[in-house]
């Protein structure tokens, strides 16, 4: 039995390192675009105090279940802690920006996930915010990359034209979400 058990080791072993040695660049750091993302994500939750450094993609390019787990957990409404399933086209884009910027700095996470509760607190305490927003779906994240200038990201995350672009230097923090490619 143990003799079976290390050979199915080895034997998948094996096949993620031929994987690797096929593809030529790191498979786990493919978007679903097939461009590649490369370094981990790493996340700082600026309300739970919560870190994580994570791959959105496993060995065979697919998302990797553990992965989207935890940034479900991260990203979740710090209000409720309901935990919601964020947009695998909304990591992607995050993930892009992160290489954009440099792919080797912490991202602090000001909201992912709203719940329902939170977001009508925010619309009646500071206005503004939608009453259909993106956040309530898991499409959106508002983020701010320490090192990195919100003009500076702002025009990144533009470049890209992927999806929507909030810009709010009063708060210091970028709005990104897989919605159409648009501005505000």
């Amino acid at each position: 039995m143990d003799f079976c058990r290390h050979r199915r080791s080895f034997l998948k072993k094996s096949l993620f390192a031929s994987a690797l040695l096929l593809c030529g660049q790191p498979a786990w750091g493919r978007t679903t675009d097939g461009t590649n993302s490369g370094s981990p994500l790493r996340l700082y939750n600026t309300h739970t105090g919560e870190t994580v450094a994570v791959s959105l993609r496993d060995a065979l390019e697919h998302n990797d279940q553990g992965a989207m787990e935890t940034l479900n957990w991260i990203f979740r409404c710090h209000y409720t802690n309901q935990v919601h399933p964020i947009d695998p086209r909304t990591l992607d884009y995050l993930s892009l920006l992160h290489q954009t910027v440099g792919g080797n700095r912490e991202i602090h996470i000001i909201s992912g996930y709203r719940s329902p509760e939170y977001n009508e607190v925010l619309r009646r305490e500071n206005g503004g915010v939608a009453r259909h927003s993106l956040h309530l779906d898991g499409r959106a994240l508002d983020i701010r990359v320490p090192g990195v200038n919100l003009a500076d990201l702002r025009q990144a995350a533009l470049g890209l034209q992927y999806g929507g672009v909030g810009y709010y230097p009063g708060s210091n923090f970028l709005h990104l979400d897989s919605g159409r490619f648009r501005q505000w």
